[in-house]
This record gives C-alpha cells, sequence and structure tokens, in this order.
C-alpha cells in the first residue's frame, strides 16, 4: 500500500525542532514561539518554564487550544504545579516534552484537525 500525505495549503507544519531553533515550513525561527496549525506568535518573552506567568499563559489562552504542547529544548522540563493548575482548571490538556518530540506531536494533531497550540521554549540570540 502506498500512503500519500496531503497538506491543507494553509496550514503551518514543523520540518524541524532541537534545543536552538524550530523551522516552521521553510523558516528557521531562534527565539520562543507559539504556533497553532494558522498563527505564529513569534518573540514569545518566556525562555525557561519557569518564567511562564499570568500574561504569557493568557496570550496561550487566546488561541483557544484543547491542548498545548510545551517544547523544552533537549529534555522535557516540567513547569511549576500552579502553572499546571491554571491549565487543568480550564480543562486544557498540557502535554511537557522535548521540543523534536512537540513538533512531531504538533504536525500529527494540527493535522488531524485538532486544536492544538505548541509553545516552544528557546534561548534565542
Amino acid at each position: 500500500m502506498q500512503l500519500t500525505e496531503h497538506r491543507y495549503e494553509q496550514q503551518f507544519f514543523l520540518r524541524h525542532a532541537d534545543a536552538q531553533s524550530v523551522t516552521v515550513i521553510d523558516r528557521t525561527l531562534h527565539r520562543s514561539l507559539v504556533i497553532s496549525a494558522t498563527r505564529i506568535v513569534e518573540d514569545f518573552p518566556v525562555r525557561q518554564p519557569d518564567q511562564l506567568d499570568a500574561a504569557a499563559i493568557e496570550s496561550i489562552f487566546a488561541l483557544k487550544p484543547e491542548v498545548v504542547l510545551l517544547g523544552t529544548g533537549a529534555r522535557a522540563v516540567f513547569p511549576p504545579q500552579a502553572v499546571l493548575a491554571q491549565f487543568l482548571t480550564r480543562g486544557i490538556g498540557l502535554e511537557t516534552m522535548d521540543s523534536a518530540a512537540a513538533a512531531r506531536t504538533f504536525n500529527v494533531l494540527a493535522g488531524e484537525g485538532r486544536e492544538v497550540v505548541a509553545v516552544f521554549l528557546l534561548p534565542g540570540s
């Protein structure tokens, strides 16, 4: 059986992600970002999970996600319990993983039409 991938033309997809950068289609970004299937918020002001504050979390919620993927670099680094609680009280899933896994998961969920948002915390330049 031959499989063929069909992408919706107006949808973002992630070609690569690591601890230093994320490549969205053909553009490589080196600063933290938030991405949904149709929107990118560049220069997200958070570099580490413990820096997630109320304003940053509200900007994520503004994208109306069902689930949020938190890519934290080369390995999974969990945010403080207070951050997890804010997602839990809104009924929004928060999955923390390394950035490469977050990119792969984002592509699968966005391709299924899910309301997924990925947050990539990058050191920037």
